[in-house]
């Protein structure tokens, strides 16, 4: 899989590169069972079609710009990690675009005429809700006319589970809220962090996003080996609550299980 970042100064040079592609549309972050829907659509009508599957998403998150900075949102995984799995998923080209005022601007035909028409896509396949260009005007009951009828739209329903729309919102509620416990009905796996151990201290790597304050059953595990225990997380980050072997110091993950208890408020505020 090639990894393409887009922006305003490069785009000329990849729509000459393009091939024609099937393109799976979102910000696909966390991966979660909707976003999976998504990229096996796509997956299954280039198959079909014979054709390259891409995927297109974009940094930082709109939310973000569009707010000027002032709503931060918390992201579920890195950049990295989401490269491994869509890789995994037959996954041919992953384009980033860089999200910035000037590109939040742009009509939807200007959109479409640029980074859809102009790098390849000739299929569309997105989430029933995914929208497009200034103000999000453009949704996919337009996109093949502002394609100038070149590009066909395969549009994914809502997944729902429990009667909610399965969405990286709901997973970061549940995580700032403790609900670990309830994450693989949602994102098709227990949520990861990975983070440094050096014997006393966890220092997680960016664009994780840590489940609320209170003590969880984790799994903490490396290339090689795995145990069962006990974190607590508090303001600071994550703190043991017992004894882990010396084999896991370095690179590792921490799984989270399930939350036992809420922190106290004096370990807290201590």
């Amino acid at each position: 899989m090639e990894t393409i970042h887009i922006n305003r100064s490069n785009l000329a040079e990849w729509q000459k590169k393009a091939k024609p592609n099937v393109m799976a549309l979102g910000c696909f972050d966390g991966l979660h069972r909707g976003h999976c829907t998504v990229i096996h659509t796509a997956y299954q009508k280039a198959q079909e079609m014979k054709a390259e599957l891409a995927v297109m998403s974009f940094f930082p998150h709109p939310k973000t710009v569009i707010s000027n900075g002032k709503i931060h949102v918390h992201t579920l995984m890195p950049l990295a990690e989401k490269e491994e799995r869509l890789r995994k998923m037959g996954v041919d080209t992953f384009y980033i675009v860089e999200f910035d005022n000037e590109f939040a601007f742009l009509s939807p035909e200007e959109f479409v005429d640029q980074y859809l028409n102009g790098l390849g896509v000739f299929h569309g396949v997105a989430g029933f809700d995914f929208c497009y260009g200034s103000r999000g005007a453009g949704n996919l009951d337009r996109l093949n006319q502002d394609s100038g009828g070149r590009i066909d739209v395969t549009k994914v329903e809502k997944v729902e589970m429990w009667g909610e729309k399965v969405s990286s919102t709901c997973i970061r509620e549940r995580l700032l809220s403790g609900k670990v416990a309830e994450l693989p009905d949602l994102l098709g796996r227990f949520y990861e962090t990975e983070c440094e151990w050096d014997g006393e201290v966890f220092m997680l790597y960016p664009s994780y996003t840590l489940p609320g304050p209170g003590r969880y059953a984790v799994t903490l595990k490396n290339k090689s080996r795995a145990v069962q225990t006990e974190v607590n997380v508090i303001q600071e980050g994550v703190q043991c609550t017992a004894d882990i072997p010396p084999f896991l110091k370095g690179k590792l993950s921490i799984v989270w299980k399930k939350q036992i208890q809420n922190v106290p408020m004096k370990l807290l505020i201590s």
